[in-house]
């Protein structure tokens, strides 16, 4: 526990690029933590290290001519002529694992093997100050799956940034193509039970030293770092508080996300309360746990988020539509909408008009801040669902990270769709399950399904259950699986939970920063988590939102009524003491 000899990187720049890079190195202090800048022709440095020489510390440095390595060098002692109108910068080197993974009994595989840990350039890009510009560097280390919880609880208690990671799982994520293959250092090989895990390293100033196209730089070489005299008193600071838990988020691509328990708690707490069935209709029986948390994890980590919600339960009546979903996809995208991502919604053809007036209506009420675009699903030839979700229908190149349906008719196994009753009301919906079909072969698309009854769009994770324990469950049941299943006793609750899940995720410091991944500042916008706050659901939000519906004549699923009244139950009443209770939680 005795506090270790601090490592640092170094980058000397020209005088002119100095103030910049300074910038840089603040704009992304996650990678690049800044211990020292000198001054022109400072070259020892007795704060840092009794007998530092900065021409000397480095056991190998790399020189630069705009932008190109032209040489390797031992010391710096011919360019004391250049130096003198160079500022030299020490740079935090990345995280020391060595200690945390002793500590659990994980081997240190690259000191075994007595090479350099694997460090790679990503697809990250890092926040840009003037000339600097270039993308995030990582490191790498296999961490054993059933080490890695109590491994990053370790960590995490140093309260140190630079010592957490910043991606838990697959390396395409990070635009990483073969872990075989590192910029710098060696390759260390994944074990059968390991998990690759990441860190932002300070080799990105290295690739900021190239990005500018200095005419002269030198850096310290990867893997040469120089050791001061400050000790790493990390070990001693106090951390915040909160405790780390790492849940997997999806299996093909691999990925891990990270929050706090405390928020992990409290989303548990919101899935018990949209859990109670005021229908009867035995949905205890579909539940499964955490759904709900690794849905909103998920949604999370997403950039472009697809809704669909829509049933058409009173075919005999214009619009056929019914009023539990409308309202929870819309609080949905509006929280999406506050944490800066990407939203639309797709519907059936003939609801189009509809939906666009509900839209409209939202804004104009507040209850959505702008609006969103409105899409339509047809179908058509086995590419049509390919070409809807992807650029020029690549598979690489995804429009949407994650497709939620909220009450959203589901295809039956027979291909027919059923409401509760088991009619057959295919002529009035378009086959919007072919996206989520389509999207469980197409890596980096995800999709959550929240549904009442079993007969919804997602539900066929759960379809065994549905065709045992629901009324009709063994016509009805969807047989279109999403890869979460959140179950609610109304629908909307579900999406009104989604939303509650991610506020409390995003105003999880250790969450913001694992989604930050190192590089610009912690917050997306000034006020962000006021703006999060006034996208939430709330009392007043859905009753605008269910006397838009009934402008528009929208029925309740259950008794057809035009009114103030969801699946034959009063708003004023179990949906609004839901509504408050999510909010109390989310809020307290």
């Amino acid at each position: 526990m005795t506090p270790e000899p601090k490592q640092a990187s170094v980058v000397i720049l020209p005088r002119s690029f100095a103030k910049d890079f300074e910038k840089f190195c603040r704009a992304n202090n996650g990678a690049l933590t800044l211990l020292y800048r000198s001054e022109p022709s400072e070259w020892k440095l007795p704060t840092l290290s009794a007998g530092s020489d900065t021409k000397n510390d480095c056991l190998k440095y790399k020189k630069y001519e705009f932008g190109s390595c032209t040489d390797n060098l031992m010391s710096l002692e011919g360019f004391s002529e250049q130096l003198k109108d160079m500022v030299t910068f020490y740079l935090g080197c990345s995280i020391s694992s060595n200690g945390a993974m002793k500590k659990v009994g994980i081997p240190v595989r690259n000191k075994e093997s007595h090479c350099n840990v694997g460090i790679y350039k990503t697809a990250v890009p890092c926040a840009t100050v003037g000339s600097f510009c270039c993308p995030l560097v990582v490191a790498m280390i296999p961490i054993p799956k059933d080490k890695l919880e109590p491994f990053l609880q370790d960590i995490y208690q140093t309260g140190d940034v630079q010592r957490e990671p910043i991606h838990i799982g697959c390396p395409d994520l990070l635009g990483i193509e073969d872990l075989h293959k590192p910029d710098y250092g060696e390759p260390v090989m994944l074990q059968p039970a390991d998990v690759p895990v990441f860190w932002a390293s300070e080799v990105t100033g290295l690739e900021a030293v190239i990005s500018c196209k200095s005419p002269l730089a030198f850096t310290s070489a990867p893997g040469c770092p120089v050791v001061i005299d400050q000790k790493d008193k990390r070990i001693q600071v106090s951390h915040s508080g909160e405790v780390p838990e790492v849940h997997c988020i999806s299996q093909k691509p691999l990925h891990y996300s990270i929050t706090s328990s405390s928020s992990v708690q409290k989303i548990r707490e919101l899935e018990s309360i949209i859990a109670i069935d005021p229908g009867n209709r035995g949905i205890k029986h579909l539940f499964n746990k955490d759904e709900l948390l690794k849905a909103s994890l998920s949604l999370s980590h997403a950039h472009s988020v697809l809704i669909t919600t829509g049933f058409p339960t009173h075919f005999s009546h214009d619009p056929p539509e019914e009023n539990d979903g409308p309202p929870g996809a819309i609080a949905l995208a509006a929280i999406l909408q506050a944490l800066e991502k990407e939203v639309a919604i797709v519907v059936d053809e003939r609801a189009m008009n509809l939906h666009k007036k509900i839209i409209e209506d939202s804004v104009n009420q507040g209850v959505l801040k702008t609006t969103i675009p409105l899409l339509s699903y047809q179908g058509g030839d086995t590419r049509s669902a390919l070409m809807f979700l992807c650029k020029d229908g690549d598979p690489k190149s995804p429009r949407f990270d994650h497709l939620v349906a909220i009450e959203r008719s589901g295809r039956a196994a027979d291909g027919n769709y059923y409401n509760a009753r088991k009619i057959n009301i295919k002529h009035l919906v378009d086959p919007i399950d072919d996206l989520f079909l389509a999207a469980q072969k197409i890596p980096g698309i995800s999709s959550t399904g929240v549904g009442d009854g079993g007969n919804e769009l997602g539900m066929g994770k759960v379809k065994t259950a549905v065709k045992k324990h629901i009324k009709n469950g063994d016509v009805i049941a969807c047989d279109v699986a999403a890869d979460f299943a959140v179950i609610a006793g109304v629908s909307n609750w579900g999406g009104y939970a989604l939303a509650c899940a991610l506020y409390l995720l995003n105003m999880s410091d250790i969450h913001g920063r694992y989604l930050q991944k190192a590089v610009g500042s912690a917050a997306t916008s000034s006020g962000a988590p006021l703006a999060w706050a006034q996208a939430l659901p709330s009392v007043m939000k859905e009753e605008k939102m269910l006397q838009i519906l009934m402008k528009h004549k929208v029925r309740s699923g259950v008794t057809g009524e035009v009114g103030m009244v969801v699946d034959g139950l009063p708003f004023r009443g179990i949906h609004a003491e839901m509504i408050q209770q999510l909010i109390d939680v989310s809020t307290m």
